[in-house]
């Protein structure tokens, strides 16, 4: 079961043998296992909550190779549950961050920053550097695409995921004949269905236990113990303090891995979920409204700058986040009360709505325009763009 790396002969120095010494007690792990460890090369997808446990264990248990990905960096809400990182990191790119930390947990382990974050270009010839593939990502472009690559590299994939108080885990490795990510969910859901951790919350525990049930999880499979979460769905409810498992069953019409597939590579487009202004929103003849379905931070100032009297704008986010910021004269409506207030809006006038990071008021916008409202557009990336691009003093969150 074991994929890792054995070309390369690994002797356990002294202070690594005290190290690891309760490791080896294991007869389950042993010498033999711990130097299998020590060969053995792993690649964490995201450094934040579910890659911080993750890669923090890893190294601890003498993996001799780390690489992390991710392109963002250290930003003050990430603290309350990415503890790889620390206040005396904000600003830094994650993979610094978290290299300088785990190079101080453990000297033995080679840890290798991949800031340039997993694309379509790089994925399967990166995937295809590691034994094994943990996937901490927090969005589903991302989630698809390390499915897919990890596939085509013929790598193992720890897949985690975590949703408020929820978590769940599974290993995911079609050529050893278990089901991939695709067969429990073929297709991507639409943009702002889901909303994601930054929008819907994430209680600050929960990835400690998830990422570091991924981390169990990639060790168990490295050293060929015990019985991996292959074709089982692990489901962890925090507040209930409960878990269950659920079996998976490969899919034969899964578009991945089934016998008659219709994804053979990677391209680029199977990735972007955010489609252009137009196909998101069918317009495609000459009757299309006067704005766009979104407008970027800097073209809503500018606008807003010139005529704000002439733009309704909506804020859909929910009374807490309002508590924390908001634009001026913006006129707050959550989202789950749109479809029951849209006699509140104007029909004469543009309507500008935002939320955090754009993903509900794009879908907010989409149900506005079939209801009537064509004027309605979308600001692109949420408030939290406008704090970045347009007014650095608005607290963020």
């Amino acid at each position: 079961m074991s994929t890792a790396s054995t070309t390369a002969q690994s002797t356990l120095k002294a202070e690594e043998l005290a190290r690891y010494s309760r490791h080896i007690v294991l007869p389950e792990v042993g010498r033999e296992g711990q130097e299998r460890l020590s060969r053995s090369k792993v690649l964490i997808v995201g450094a934040g909550g579910l890659g911080s446990p993750a890669a923090l264990y890893l190294a601890a248990a003498g993996v001799g190779e780390l690489g992390l990905v991710d392109f963002d960096r250290v930003e003050e809400h990430n603290l309350q549950r990415q503890i790889l990182h620390g206040t005396a990191e904000i600003g830094t790119p994650k993979v610094e961050s978290a290299r300088r930390r785990l190079s101080d947990l453990n000297p033995h382990v080679l840890v290798r920053p991949h800031g340039e974050g997993v694309s379509t270009e790089n994925s399967t010839a990166l995937f295809s550097q590691y034994d094994l593939i943990v996937d901490g990502s927090d969005n589903f472009p991302t989630r698809y695409l390390n499915n897919d690559s990890a596939f085509f590299a013929a790598k193992p994939l720890v897949y985690g995921s975590i949703f408020r108080f929820e978590g769940q885990v599974s290993v995911f490795h079609p050529s050893h004949g278990s089901p991939c990510y695709r067969c429990l969910f073929p297709t991507p859901p639409e943009p702002g269905r889901i909303p994601n951790c930054a929008e819907a919350g994430v209680f600050g525990a929960l990835p400690g236990v998830i990422g570091s049930m991924q981390a169990m999880e990639a060790i168990k499979f490295l050293l060929g113990i015990g019985k991996p979460l292959l074709g089982r769905l692990l489901v962890f409810d925090a507040l209930g303090m409960t878990s269950r498992v659920i079996n998976l069953k490969k899919d034969p019409s899964c578009p991945l891995c089934g016998e008659d597939p219709r994804i053979t590579d990677i391209r680029p487009e199977r990735y972007d979920f955010t489609c252009s202004a137009e196909e998101a929103a069918g317009e495609t003849t000459s009757d299309a409204p006067a704005l766009p379905l979104e407008l970027s931070v800097e073209e809503a100032r500018e606008r807003l700058g010139q005529a704000s009297e002439n733009f309704f704008v909506l804020d859909v986010r929910e009374p807490y986040e309002t508590e924390i910021c908001r634009l001026p004269g913006a006129i707050p409506i959550p989202m789950r009360q749109i479809s029951a207030q849209t006699t509140a809006l104007p029909g004469d006038k543009p309507i500008l709505v935002y939320c955090h990071h754009g993903m509900r008021s794009l879908h907010v916008v989409k149900f506005l325009r079939d209801r009537g409202f064509p004027q309605a557009c979308n600001l692109q990336g949420g408030i939290d763009a406008w704090a970045r691009k347009c007014d650095p003093e608005m607290p963020r969150y």
